[in-house]
């Protein structure tokens, strides 16, 4: 594969669209404790320090060289497994219920709209040879498909009810389809190179193509697992609700409270 650092469009895309999924972290959190303005900025601090161990710890180890070095076992895997068991943990901490209860739902599905450009860059990654073509949309990976109706969805949320199965089946295939591009890198790193020696996956372990997998692989997750969690918890604003026997619910009504 063409070891070529790749055009500007690469080069900036990479960053850029790193940096938006980032501020998008902290701007839920921030939103997330507007009912308290002083609460909102703590969480919104909480955010940017997880968020700039994901852009220096790997950064640092990527641009150093150390991510690149062909050793048994490789230092990228290790640090991937830690980042992603990271991300569950947050999504099931406090930050993460706040997160999950006090951002408009619409804002948490629309957020991940930047899967749709991200796309579109890896697809230029690929044919620019500085990423192989399975991971773009042009091979196996369908994920500009999540991106794409993350904003449809999101303006229905904003602008009227959205049936709850569409949401939650929108975020079932997106998690799917997450899981279906990471299995696909994974399989790709020359630790297996399970698609040839040619079109292996090797451009992650350099910056600044590390923040795909180590800040934006984490937010896409992080977003699925906090809809589930804001589905499970009965959040209503513009979702459909239903009776517990799948009937309509009168507008106005609300769900008993629980015990």
């Amino acid at each position: 594969m063409n070891e070529a650092p790749g055009s500007t469009l690469v080069l900036a895309g990479f960053p850029a669209l790193a940096a938006l999924a980032a501020g998008l972290f902290v701007f839920q959190a921030h939103v997330s404790g507007d009912a308290d303005e002083a609460g909102g900025r703590k969480a919104a601090r909480q955010a940017a320090l997880r968020v700039a161990v994901l852009f220096v710890v790997p950064g640092a180890l990527a641009g150093s060289g150390a991510l690149a070095k062909m050793i048994h076992p490789p230092l990228f895997m290790p640090m991937m497994a830690s980042i992603l068991v990271g991300t569950v943990l947050v999504s099931r901490s406090a930050l993460g219920r706040g997160i999950a209860t006090g951002a408009p739902l619409a804002l948490l599905v629309g957020a991940q709209g930047f899967r749709l450009p991200l796309e579109l860059v890896m697809h230029e990654a690929s044919l620019e040879g500085v990423m192989p073509p399975q991971m773009s949309f042009q091979g196996l990976n369908f994920d500009i498909v999540t991106g794409a109706l993350a904003l449809v969805l999101a303006a229905g949320l904003a602008l009227e009810k959205v049936p709850r199965g569409v949401v939650l089946a929108w975020n079932v295939v997106g998690t799917a389809l997450l899981a279906n591009v990471v299995t696909v890198a994974v399989l790709s790193a020359p630790w297996f190179a399970f698609f040839g020696p040619d079109r292996v996956n090797t451009f992650v372990l350099h910056l600044p193509y590390t923040w795909l997998a180590t800040v934006m692989v984490p937010f896409a997750l992080f977003g699925h697992l906090t809809v589930f969690r804001a589905l499970r918890e009965g959040r209503a604003e513009g979702v459909t609700p239903r009776r517990s026997d799948g009937s309509p619910r009168p507008a106005g009504a609300h769900p008993p409270a629980r015990a």
